[in-house]
């Protein structure tokens, strides 16, 4: 005992027999780093909830990436056009990283203001768990990066976002940087401010919406960093088996809303069974049961941690 504070006891409870919402996690953007740096490609789902998060991690993937539009659609019931507010963000960002043990790649949109604003992201992100921020050289407000109506920020501005991000962190977060110039400046000034972008300090490059596959392949040619293909179906990328975007050069790929869609039509589908049949017995196979669900999220040890320490009395 010193100055009458008692000196606190080690708990008593293993790291493992915490569910994933409570473990403390560690390491992750090491891993995340080695994952990058390795000869496969790293292939992250994209996830804009809990529930979507823990299917990408107990399908076995490595990493699992916050999809802005994603989140933006279930949040609020918008289109990725820049309705969300930081906190908003924010808030769904550390409750997905508390449910996962993988790493987490968040989309940061162009940061959220200026450099002070894009400083506080980084550290608020990582505190949170994240492994990988993604910062674009859109002008705000950003809109998705397949859909027209783009406008790019002059260079020296987007290089000055990356580099107060490098300067911010302080514990190795990843900075993926994304130039959405293809659609209006074309292919060789897109890869000429990757480039830039590089030399500013970002980690890895993401150069939004080629139109080939022989422009994904030039890009990953004059590119000496790290590469991210974005994998949208019905965008503007084709849409390759990871293996190929392997063999291409890449060394990441997020297919950032396969889930989304999957879900609003197999959600769709559903509620017209219900609809027409009065029952959705017809699609039970097609749905996790009571116990599967649960299971998703660790229920059996939720349960045997609150049962250690018995039962409130009456």
């Amino acid at each position: 005992m010193a100055n009458g504070i008692n000196t606190p006891t080690p708990g008593t409870v293993s790291d493992d027999a915490f569910p994933t919402g409570m473990a403390i996690v560690r390491g992750r953007t090491q891993r995340l780093r080695n994952s990058i740096a390795g000869p496969e490609i790293l292939v992250a789902p994209g996830a804009f909830d809990c529930i979507t998060a823990r299917l990408v991690e107990t399908a076995g993937f490595d990493a699992v990436y916050i999809t802005g539009s994603g989140v933006s659609m279930s949040a609020l019931g918008a289109p990725d056009v820049g309705l969300m507010s930081y906190g908003e963000i924010l808030d769904r960002v550390q409750r997905i990283a508390d449910v996962v043990s993988i790493p987490v790649i968040a989309d940061a949109d162009t940061g959220y203001g200026g450099p002070l604003n894009i400083m506080r992201a980084v550290r608020d992100f990582e505190r949170a768990g994240v492994s990988a921020i993604q910062i674009e050289d859109q002008a705000w407000p950003k809109k998705c990066g397949h859909e027209p109506g783009r406008e790019i920020v002059p260079i020296a501005e987007m290089t000055g976002r990356i580099k107060a991000a490098v300067d911010a962190r302080t514990d190795g977060i990843v900075i993926v940087a994304r130039t959405d110039a293809r659609s209006t400046e074309g292919l060789d000034a897109a890869i000429e401010r990757a480039q830039r972008y590089g030399e500013a300090g970002a980690d890895v490059l993401f150069l939004e919406s080629p139109e080939s596959e022989a422009e994904l392949e030039t890009l990953n040619q004059q590119l000496d960093k790290p590469t991210l293909a974005n994998m949208v179906e019905g965008g503007r990328t084709p849409v390759l088996p990871s293996p190929r975007l392997e063999t291409l050069g890449f060394d990441l790929a997020i297919f950032p809303n396969s889930l989304t869609r999957l879900l609003g039509k197999s959600g769709a589908m559903l509620m017209a069974e219900l609809k027409s049949t009065g029952t959705t017995a017809g699609m039970a196979d097609s749905m996790l049961d009571h116990t599967g669900l649960w299971d998703l999220f660790d229920n059996k040890r939720w349960r045997a941690l609150e049962d250690r320490y018995g039962k409130a009395e009456s």
